[in-house]
Order: structure tokens, then C-alpha cells, then sequence
């Protein structure tokens, strides 16, 4: 989920791709962030056995954490220098079909046969039944998302035309379907992830599309305007603007509850939206910190390993619901503690899971079918 642009590189590394960029730095370093992000969050709820109401920090990080993922892969999928046409278009979906689908499948059976206490079959059931795939659902709706938008780019290709108004209209039509999951009063069709109504779109986690598909696009659109984005975040009055108006959404939605209608979730929308463009802005504004200095460099790593991270940690989650119960007893003004305590069982998970994945990327043949390398 990273890259930019910046002097030419030698030949391309993807089908379709004519020359390859280097990355950039404090863009890993931004993934290996959101990945300690998401860790952190798993940690608070599947460790800690915590419910999302008791903590404020909690409540925060779930506005933009996978937003985040999304919009730096969105960001990644997009590239300029490449030539759609039928091969180029079979060839990447080839490729992102085996990199996704086979980790995926291979650790979520792996982790349903060694962790849940219930009979294989029984979890087996039950993950298939839910959108989250016992955690494993982010690459398979990340595929989703991949897959639409290379169609997309091959039909966009095919009108000849350099417009903004295709991918604009692509950027609506998911964010009607986005507001659809939060209205489950006027759209019960799409409410999978509030209750049990829709086996389809559960058993296929297109739920999950439909929440997170306009977070990937944004970062295309941010990605495929770079030179007018750069520009609209260097302007004096952009990023005051955007962290005023994430602080009224973000407190009408956690606090306030004045803003809220019963035809939109326009406060929530425009907190994920504004959330994740002011860590992003805050990362490329110290870009020279994230890419020179070690702690940079240590996320960087960590953004470079995100998907094997994300494979392995739940493994590695420790069973500890003492301390949900201590936060749940003293659930008052704890920002800083419950952040502390969760992240610093992260750092460890993270840990653990990396030295795993370096002894697996010791087999070529581990390395490429499970990581995708």
C-alpha cells in the first residue's frame, strides 16, 4: 500500500507497468503505522476481551484505521504509466488473484484448525458465515476492490478520453452504497454488518466492500492528481480547515449526537474522510523524519511486511480479559492508558509475527505463495 513519484527507475516490475518508481519512504512508513493501528485495535477487543462503547481511543482509531488501509492501497493501485489492454488486465487479476486468495485461505484454515476452542467444522461454519472471515476478511474484499478497479481502468482506457467525471462518478456511486450500511432503516438489503439479514452479502464480505470501496478510490483520485493535491495540502488554510471540521464531526459522533439525521450519517462520513487525510497529510509533511531517521525506518520495515503481519498476528493474540475488565471499571478518562497498555502488547504481536515471517521467507517457495514475493 505505497509509492510515488520521483526520477525513473528501471524496467517495470507489473504486467502492463512501463517503468518502476522507488518508493517512498514515509508512505511504508504511514502503512507500518496504520498496521501497528490495526494490531492495537485487535488487541483491545480480541486480548482484552473489550467492547468498542468502553473506550474513547478505541472509538477514534475505528473512524480511520482501515479508511487508512484502504486509502493507501487505493493510492498504490493507481499508475500512471500503465497501459491498460486485455493482457495487462488478465495478467494483473491473475496475479493478484493468487497473491490474495491462497495466504488467505491457507492461514484462515490454518488459524480455524489451531486456535478457536469449537470443532474445525463448527468455526469453519461460522467464519463462512460471517463478513468478517474470523479476521481474514480484508484481503478477500481488498481483492474485490482490486479487481473492479483494473475493470474500471480498462473500460476508462477504452473511452479515450482524460476526464475526471468517470472515476468521480465510480467515487458517488460507492459512497450511496457506503450510506446505505449506515441506514439500515431505509436499506435493511445492505445492513450485513448490523445483524444476520443478509446471508449473501455476509458469506461474500461485499458488505465490507460497500464500507470501505470509497476509501480505496479516494486514494486513486488523491494519487491520480498528485501535483493539485500536493498543492491544495500545502496551502496555508487546507489542513486548519480539515482538523476544525474533523473536531466538530468526530465530537458530534462520539459526544454531541446533535448533527445527526435519520436520512444521513453525513457526521460520520466526513470524520473518516477527514481523519485519514490529516494523518496522511501529517506523515508526508514529515517526510524526511519517516524516511531518515530509525524509527522511520522500523515502520517502514513494518509497512513493507503488512500483509504478513496481518496473516500471522491473530495467532498470536494473548488471552488477557482482566485488563478489558479493569478498563471497563474504570472506563472514565483512560485515553492514554488503554492506548498504552494496547499498543505495547501490539509491539510485542508484531514482533513475534515478523520473526515468523522472516523464518518462513527463508523457503523461495514459502516466501512467494504465502507473502506474494
Amino acid at each position: 500500500m505505497s509509492e510515488n513519484l520521483s526520477s525513473l527507475h528501471s524496467k517495470a516490475a507489473e504486467p502492463g507497468a512501463t517503468i518502476k518508481k522507488p518508493r517512498l519512504g514515509w508512505l511504508d512508513a504511514l502503512r507500518g503505522f496504520t498496521m501497528i493501528l490495526v494490531v492495537t485495535n485487535h488487541v483491545a477487543l480480541k486480548s482484552f476481551d473489550m467492547k468498542i462503547r468502553w473506550s474513547v481511543a478505541l472509538q477514534l482509531f475505528l473512524l480511520f484505521r482501515m479508511p487508512l488501509f484502504f486509502f493507501i492501497s487505493g493510492f498504490l493501485a493507481y499508475k500512471a504509466g500503465r497501459v491498460w489492454n486485455a493482457r495487462t488486465l488478465g495478467e494483473l487479476s491473475l496475479k493478484k488473484l493468487r497473491v490474495q486468495i491462497i495466504p488467505t485461505v491457507v492461514f484462515f484454515l490454518l488459524f480455524l484448525a489451531m486456535v478457536p476452542t469449537t470443532p474445525f467444522a463448527d468455526s469453519l461454519s461460522e467464519a463462512l458465515a460471517s463478513s468478517m472471515k474470523a479476521g481474514y476478511w480484508f484481503t478477500l474484499v481488498l481483492l474485490y476492490m482490486l479487481l473492479t478497479y483494473y475493470l474500471f481502468s480498462y473500460v476508462e482506457s477504452k473511452l479515450r478520453i482524460n476526464s475526471w467525471i468517470p472515476i468521480t462518478l465510480l467515487f458517488i456511486v460507492s459512497l450511496c452504497f457506503f450510506e446505505t450500511c449506515y441506514l439500515p432503516k431505509y436499506f435493511s438489503w445492505a445492513a450485513g454488518h448490523k445483524g444476520p439479514q443478509n446471508e449473501f452479502l455476509n458469506y461474500t464480505s461485499l458488505v465490507e466492500m460497500f464500507r470501505y470501496f470509497p476509501f480505496f478510490l479516494f486514494g486513486s483520485i488523491v494519487h491520480r492528481y498528485w501535483e493539485q493535491a500536493q498543492r491544495l495540502m500545502d496551502s496555508r488554510w487546507f489542513f486548519p480547515v480539515v482538523m476544525l471540521l474533523a473536531l466538530v464531526c468526530t465530537l458530534d459522533l462520539l459526544k454531541w449526537h446533535t448533527l445527526r439525521m435519520a436520512w444521513t450519517s453525513l457526521p460520520h462520513t466526513l470524520a473518516m474522510f477527514l481523519l485519514l487525510s490529516m494523518v496522511f497529510m501529517f506523515f508526508r509533511h514529515y517526510h524526511d523524519f519517516f524516511e531518515q531517521t530509525r524509527f522511520g525506518r522500523g515502520l517502514q520495515f513494518i509497512g513493507r511486511r503488512t500483509l504478513d503481519i496481518y496473516l500471522l498476528h491473530y495467532f498470536f493474540l494473548p488471552k488477557l480479559p482482566m485488563v478489558g475488565q479493569f478498563f471497563y471499571l474504570h472506563r472514565h478518562n483512560n485515553f492514554i492508558l488503554d492506548t498504552t497498555a494496547s499498543l505495547a502488547v501490539a509491539l510485542v504481536v508484531v514482533a513475534f509475527c515478523i520473526i515468523v515471517s522472516q523464518l518462513l521467507r527463508v523457503s523461495p517457495f514459502l516466501k512467494k505463495y504465502l507473502f506474494g514475493r
